[in-house]
């Protein structure tokens, strides 16, 4: 007598594979699972930052996401830098993110635990850890399978304008 979770989840790949034309093979090519002491450094960095990869064409056979993770000293930045055509969102686990973005990093915003950052493409951007004594510790996700970091040499204006967050659902914060 067979499992009654072994038959559905033969029936699932049939019918993905009826769907699909391909054959799956759920065992290898289903569920990947990369622990966090096994996240993968040689990845392309940026000065100030320590990246470190988990999901990737190499690691896993992502076709279309990159994800892993970034850790920024107490009260250290990174260099200018942007990741070419990918989109790049940062969700923010521990410490306060302060980002500077724009041709010479002339815009600001600051996100902390549980905040999401979103950088669209050729965005030139930097991030910097808003705290004295504690790391900055968020999840990284891009929309290729590339690790693209394209690190720059620009010169940053002196005082930032603060950009508060809007958009067509939340009202200015000072309106």
């Amino acid at each position: 007598m067979t499992n009654p979770s072994d038959h559905a989840a033969d029936n699932a790949g049939g019918a993905i594979a009826a769907t699909t034309g391909l054959p799956q093979a759920w065992r290898t090519d289903g569920v990947c699972v990369v622990r966090g002491d096994q996240l993968d450094t040689n990845t392309p960095q940026t000065p100030g930052m320590q990246r470190a990869a988990a999901i990737t064409h190499a690691r896993v056979g992502a076709q279309k996401l990159w994800a892993g993770t970034v850790t920024i000293h107490p009260n250290a930045k990174t260099g200018a830098h942007h990741h070419g055509a990918l989109e790049s969102v940062i969700f923010v686990i521990r410490g306060r993110a302060r980002m500077r973005w724009g041709d010479h990093l002339e815009f600001t915003a600051e996100a902390g635990p549980g905040d999401f950052i979103y950088v669209p493409p050729y965005v030139p951007h930097q991030e910097i850890n808003a705290s004295h004594d504690e790391p900055l510790e968020c999840v990284l996700v891009r929309s290729d399978n590339e690790a693209v970091v394209i690190n720059l040499d620009i010169a940053a204006v002196e005082q930032p304008e603060n950009v508060p967050w809007v958009d067509p659902i939340h009202r200015h914060p000072h309106a």
